[in-house]
């Protein structure tokens, strides 16, 4: 016997990112119509990490890159992350610390930002073993009830 598993159909205004449902501390609105779903290993040598990693590497000072779009970064990001959205990726590799591994992250696990990021500078030749990715991106740490804050609209922000 075999099953197909289908998604619901996209809407045509699908919300990317989670939203808070006013007056209701910690709960969310979430849009499971849009996106592909990402695979759980983007590329071979990168490793996929989840919110304790992504939360010791923030406590140890280590880059952990937005790779969405501006409009997005600024809305709401993860506090400490800098924004080098998934176009400029490559163009931009030479801003990340090859001997520092940087978690890149997008709008979740639907989201393609981070794996064309990811896949663009392994195409530059930047080293695999320094490039981990948070796969639940803003969808899980939203939802998990963990902080966010509007991200610096200067390039070279921190």
């Amino acid at each position: 016997m075999t099953t197909t598993i289908q998604r619901i159909p996209q809407r045509d205004n699908a919300c990317l990112v989670p939203q808070p449902v006013p007056g209701e501390p910690g709960l969310f609105q979430v849009d499971a119509t849009w996106g592909t779903i990402q695979p759980m290993q983007i590329a071979p040598g990168v490793r996929t990490v989840g919110e304790l990693d992504v939360i010791a590497h923030l406590e140890q000072s280590l880059p952990v890159i937005d790779s969405r779009t501006e409009d997005f970064y600024t809305a709401a990001t993860i506090p400490g992350a800098k924004n080098i959205p998934y176009p400029q990726a490559a163009e931009r590799m030479d801003e990340l610390d090859r001997e520092q591994p940087a978690i890149f992250f997008c709008n979740g696990p639907q989201c393609g930002q981070s794996p064309t990021a990811i896949r663009a500078l392994l195409e530059a030749g930047y080293p695999a073993d320094k490039i981990l990715y948070y796969r639940g991106g803003m969808h899980d740490w939203l939802t998990l009830g963990l902080p966010a804050q509007p991200g610096n609209k200067q390039r070279n922000n921190t």
